[in-house]
């Protein structure tokens, strides 16, 4: 994992389904019809003003991640525009890492080999459980028998493969999540993010729970499962790296670290977030949500941003902290106050110092860890951490 204190990268937002997943709260929709040349001129010309309003073009990118919605929905003539065009705003060395969501219905899989040839060369596909039991509970679209083709055509395509799994479901035994993570374990992937399933406002599922319609496992009982996906993993060598990310060594995420590292970013696309450092700045952009309104904004300004904020340097040093401890390799204080300036503007420090005590936290030479068995009490942590 890269040390660097700034990494750069470049978010592209799709922002179609086929349709709405009942846990999903991300900026997606679903529409019979898309005008892909009318998109992959609109990112573009997205990509190109924001490059130049936030002084990057040139820059190196790290990374780049497609993402939704659904990508691979997209034509992968669209993805090949889009990345081709990137590649003269930006600059990108032979080994940046571009990763693309995808869906592992056979209709997606079968156009693995046309999105490598576009340029992607890592795909994360959203598998979320190897049951179909589960995988109809959670409205999906493919089997587990189609999931499992699905991996098999991204691996004979792409060198880095990830899939995502969603536990912790209702009345989801110990002993089904044991052996549904043996079989995940044994398809030999070499990064994997499993998160437990959560209620968000505005899903479908968070409706039914109001109603009491629907319910997630007892808090004891999700502590149990996430003990045993910690022990199972390790034990396979995919530790985590971040609270839900597995990988092997060399195989992270380098997008994701980008995020948790507080690096910057630009993203292009309804909805999408950009953070970046700007004439010593810390600056948030965001475009509209909206796909027709995005469209339309792109083509009369060059660009859909509805939101441009200065943060504080102290600011920048609650997000910095706050992210950065989801990761094993932790934070440096260090180098967050060089950018945040003193500590005692965005961080607790006598609550830190009575969490290092109750080991909580670990701090060595400036490195600042959430302890591995206090790791599924981060939100608590963070909330007397923070300022």
């Amino acid at each position: 994992m890269t040390t660097d204190p700034q990494p750069f990268g470049l978010y592209i937002h799709w922002p179609f389904c086929r349709a709405k997943c009942p846990y999903c709260d991300f900026n997606s929709h679903v529409r019979e019809t898309v005008d892909h040349d009318r998109w992959a001129k609109n990112l573009r010309r997205e990509m190109e003003t924001l490059a130049a309003m936030t002084g990057t073009r040139g820059r190196v990118l790290r990374s780049i991640f497609i993402g939704g919605g659904t990508p691979s929905l997209m034509m992968p003539s669209t993805i090949a525009a889009v990345l081709d065009h990137a590649a003269t705003v930006f600059t990108m060395p032979e080994d940046i890492e571009i990763t693309m969501e995808a869906n592992p219905t056979s209709v997606e899989a079968s156009s693995m080999a046309e999105f490598a040839g576009a340029g992607v060369n890592r795909v994360s596909l959203g598998v979320q459980a190897l049951d179909d039991t589960a995988l109809a509970q959670l409205g999906r679209e493919h089997s587990a028998s189609e999931a499992l083709e699905a991996l098999e055509e991204a691996r004979r395509n792409f060198k880095r493969v990830s899939a995502d799994f969603i536990y912790a479901r209702p009345e989801q035994s110990i002993e089904a999540w044991r052996d549904e993570l043996k079989h995940i374990l044994d398809l030999g992937l070499d990064h994997l993010s499993l998160y437990q399933l959560t209620l968000e406002p505005g899903t479908a599922f968070w409706s039914q729970h109001q109603r009491g319609l629907f319910f997630l496992p007892e808090d004891g009982l999700a502590r149990e499962l996430y003990d045993l996906t910690q022990d199972m993993t390790t034990a396979s060598g995919l530790p985590a790296y971040e609270i839900s990310n597995h990988a092997r060594k060399g195989q992270e995420s380098r997008h994701n670290l980008v995020y948790w590292q507080a690096g910057d970013w630009i993203g292009i696309g309804p909805g999408a977030y950009g953070r970046i450092w700007e004439n010593g700045r810390r600056v948030e952009t965001r475009s509209r949500r909206d796909p027709s309104a995005w469209l339309d904004d792109v083509e009369a300004l060059g660009h859909a941003l509805d939101h441009k904020t200065e943060e504080s340097p102290a600011e920048y040093g609650r997000e910095a902290l706050m992210m950065g401890l989801r990761l094993n390799m932790g934070v440096d204080l260090e180098k967050i106050t060089a950018l945040a300036g003193p500590r005692e503007n965005w961080i607790n420090t006598s609550m830190m110092d009575q969490l290092l005590a109750n080991d909580y936290l670990e701090l060595d030479r400036e490195i600042l860890k959430l302890r591995q068995d206090a790791r599924p009490l981060l939100n608590s942590v963070l909330t007397s951490l923070v300022i």
